[in-house]
């Protein structure tokens, strides 16, 4: 019986796992649940996936500034994956002092792409129409 149930329970979870990548905006807590989902959009292409995490900073780059300015910056996972982030510091505060090595906690929303994907919408939506994303560093919180 014990055996039955824990079969049904791994069904289970692996089925709302599925649903997580199906349903626009799904969301992940925590840093190896994000990394672990983060994975998975990676190796099914998933985009639209809001994610809960963090990484350490291996790179930043110069400022985004065409169109909308974005502060960009790549994080390594736990897990080893990759990702850049997209801040738009048109809307939000620049992340003051960032620099490789430092940890960053995002929630934002992922889009898969051959590199690795990235995390934008880290910052409020002035039109309502996204849930709220931030960046957390060294005590701050930038949003």
């Amino acid at each position: 019986m014990s055996k039955l149930l824990s079969a049904l329970a791994l069904i289970a979870a692996l089925y709302l796992g599925w649903g997580q990548l199906q349903g626009n905006h799904a969301v992940a807590e925590g840093p190896a649940t994000a990394d672990a989902l983060i994975a998975r959009a990676v190796s099914e292409h998933a985009s639209g996936i809001r994610v809960n995490g963090e990484g350490v900073v291996t790179r930043v780059f110069s400022d985004d500034k065409f169109g909308s300015r974005h502060q960009r910056f790549i994080l390594r996972l736990a897990s080893g994956q990759t990702v850049l982030v997209a801040h738009n510091i048109d809307l939000a505060p620049r992340v003051a002092g960032l620099k490789a090595g430092d940890t960053v906690a995002f929630s934002g929303i992922y889009e898969w792409n051959a590199r690795g994907g990235v995390v934008h919408w880290t910052h409020r939506d002035p039109r309502g129409a996204h849930a709220a994303g931030w960046l957390k560093h060294n005590g701050e919180t930038y949003q």
